[in-house]
């Protein structure tokens, strides 16, 4: 059971015709992954590695330098914690109205209904984790121009998502509807928020609130909050980005030093752990998992886990809870 619930780096299965923009110049070598969750995907090919639904969907997207991912719109939530690389955000729907430059380590929760493309722009492949929001979380509303470079290179957008790829053979089913680029109306509903608004969506590791109070605390431990909507069960105060829009998880970063550890403990929600560094021993009644940088575990509801910090630089992993208020752990006796 635990290793249908681990995810691999080394065994991440792309996609890289996911979405309309697969062949644009400058789009045509990123690869996404879905890991948690059916994603925003449009090619129905596309690998799930654990279809179980959480509340919220995991996935990734790997880019050689210079790869950029087109300009597009999301109807739920959608954070980026930087694994590996050097990133650009861009924002508005010709690509022209802002942008954040982040390294390994930062994160980013962009807000629902505005456009943003990101571009890879460090000298080595990069990788995002990431997390959208809701067991569903739609479609993507792409900009005209995708639309434009799509038909110029045999990608069709129907309605409800699905892509047909004309130079593999692909032909529109007979009664489909393509979908239409948005028009002014719908652009103008998504509309980008003043910088300063912006500002307040990305955080350096630096940024992120060392909660002492957290339940998890123990010498050589912290938890520190990124994303909590509003006061938790488990001891978090709202902050430091809580967002106008609804995300539905939790965002923490947890620290431990070589050696440290955190005794077993329970769950109500789903925990979702991503480690950006070093390695990390999970205990849990079924067995032990061993988690180095880029791997992805997924922890039962209910089941015991406890954590120890294996490796001598120490562990940071990030850890998605599902809910805007997750419940205090169980320590067992």
């Amino acid at each position: 059971m635990l290793a249908s619930r681990l995810i691999r780096y080394a065994d991440l299965i792309p996609c890289k015709n996911a979405f309309v923009d697969s062949r644009s110049p400058g789009s045509d070598q990123k690869e996404n992954f879905t890991l948690i969750g059916p994603g925003v995907s449009e090619n129905p090919n596309q690998h799930v590695h654990i279809p179980e639904p959480h509340g919220f969907n995991i996935g990734g997207a790997r880019q050689p330098p210079r790869c950029l991912n087109s300009q597009h719109s999301h109807e739920t939530a959608e954070v980026f914690v930087v694994h590996k690389g050097r990133w650009r955000m861009i924002f508005g729907v010709n690509a022209d109205e802002g942008d954040v430059t982040m390294e390994e380590g930062d994160v980013i929760s962009i807000p629902i209904h505005m456009f943003r493309g990101f571009e890879n722009i460090g000298e080595e492949t990069g990788f995002l984790f990431a997390v959208l929001g809701g067991d569903d979380p739609g479609k993507v509303t792409w900009s005209p121009r995708v639309f434009d470079l799509a038909d110029r290179y045999g990608l069709v957008l129907l309605e409800g998502g699905r892509l047909v790829d004309t130079t593999l053979g692909e032909t529109v089913p007979a009664g489909a509807t393509r979908q239409r680029p948005p028009s002014a109306a719908e652009i103008a509903q998504r509309a980008t928020p003043p910088r300063e608004t912006l500002a307040g969506c990305v955080l350096k590791p630096r940024q992120f609130a060392v909660n002492a109070a957290s339940p998890l605390v123990r010498p050589g431990v912290e938890e520190a909050a990124i994303i909590t909507p509003k006061a938790t069960g488990d001891g978090f105060a709202p902050g430091p980005i809580s967002g106008w829009w609804p995300h539905g998880f939790n965002l923490r970063c947890l620290r431990l030093e070589s050696g440290a550890t955190v005794p077993a403990h329970m769950r109500d929600e789903a925990e979702v752990i991503f480690v950006h560094r070093g390695v990390l021993q999970v205990t849990t009644p079924e067995g032990e998992v061993i988690l180095g940088p880029g791997d992805t575990f997924t922890t039962p509801k209910g089941m015991s886990r406890a954590f120890r910090a294996c490796s001598s630089n120490g562990v940071a992993a990030y850890v998605v809870r599902g809910g805007d208020s997750p419940a205090a752990p169980r320590f067992l006796a």
